[in-house]
């Protein structure tokens, strides 16, 4: 089966060839600008991802870098792919705007490492635990709304099920499973369906408790997505309530793999961690 990848990531794939051909004819994002044209901040925009390439864009670049026939042709296919509508573009009024972009890179990564510290991770979200976190977060929020939300939610969630899933490892702070959600009784469901997804042979959950005290993403959670083409770099993604960032510079991502290696050293073993669970929603009975 061919790695799966999503028009978000392939539109990310793009962005980069193009920026590493400018990089490789010395030029900045001004001069070539100036050359086609443009401004520097469309460079910019393209070269990031935020927006798509037009086919007319695409053939001026190409044409002025000189760009061999075969690379023409990958890349022009490749820009058709991004331009492919994924699952996520039918739920655009079920997730922050900030989002989508987030979920078309998880929707095509290969692994997502996390660690979450006060919040149970969406993809292992319960709908009970996922619709009080959207009530909290949304207090004006109709009942239509919520519905939709959860749909887009479950949608998202498949990727830990499909044919090719996600290869998924989870960190979360002994702090968040404590933190009641909605209610005892939702709490203790989350924590039985924590145990039920860690039990997937592509899941890995770890809880890291309390008495490990102080680490070095206190008060910080994030992922790390790895993607399955080797020309696409990791990405450390982290939000708010209202933004995301993505970091993709090697020292960024140096630097957030080092600090999960802790985490993970620090937690508790898989097997620790499903016992722990265990005796948490059995306390909570």
């Amino acid at each position: 089966m061919p790695p799966r990848s999503s028009p978000t990531a392939r539109r990310r794939r793009l962005a980069n060839a193009l920026r590493q051909l400018r990089e490789e004819h010395g030029l900045s994002c001004a001069e070539l600008g100036r050359r086609l044209g443009w401004s520097e901040a469309k460079v910019s925009r393209i070269e990031t991802a935020r927006v798509g390439v037009k086919a007319d864009d695409l053939d001026r670049l190409l044409e002025h870098f000189h760009v061999p026939e075969d690379l023409k042709e990958k890349l022009t296919l490749l820009r058709r792919q991004a331009g492919h509508r994924g699952w996520w573009h039918s739920y655009t009024d079920a997730f922050p705007n900030w989002f989508h972009n987030y979920v078309g890179l998880e929707d095509g990564a290969r692994s997502l490492i996390t660690y979450q510290n006060q919040l149970v991770h969406g993809l292992l979200q319960t709908d009970d635990y996922a619709n009080a976190v959207i009530r909290a977060h949304q207090p004006a929020i109709g009942p239509e709304e919520i519905d939709r939300q959860l749909t887009a939610r479950a949608t998202r969630r498949a990727t830990l099920t499909r044919t090719d899933p996600l290869l998924y490892w989870a960190i979360l702070d002994e702090a968040a499973l404590r933190r009641t959600v909605g209610s005892t009784d939702i709490m203790r469901a989350q924590l039985t369906h924590l145990r039920q997804m860690a039990a997937l042979p592509n899941v890995t959950l770890q809880v890291l408790p309390l008495d490990a005290g102080a680490h070095a993403s206190m008060g910080t959670s994030f992922n790390i997505m790895k993607f399955p083409d080797a020309g696409d770099p990791d990405i450390v993604y982290i939000e708010d309530l209202t933004t995301s960032q993505y970091l993709e510079e090697p020292h960024d991502i140096e630097r957030y793999t080092v600090v999960i290696d802790h985490l993970r050293a620090s937690a508790l073993s898989p097997e620790a961690s499903d016992s722990f669970i265990t005796r948490l929603a059995d306390d909570m009975a």
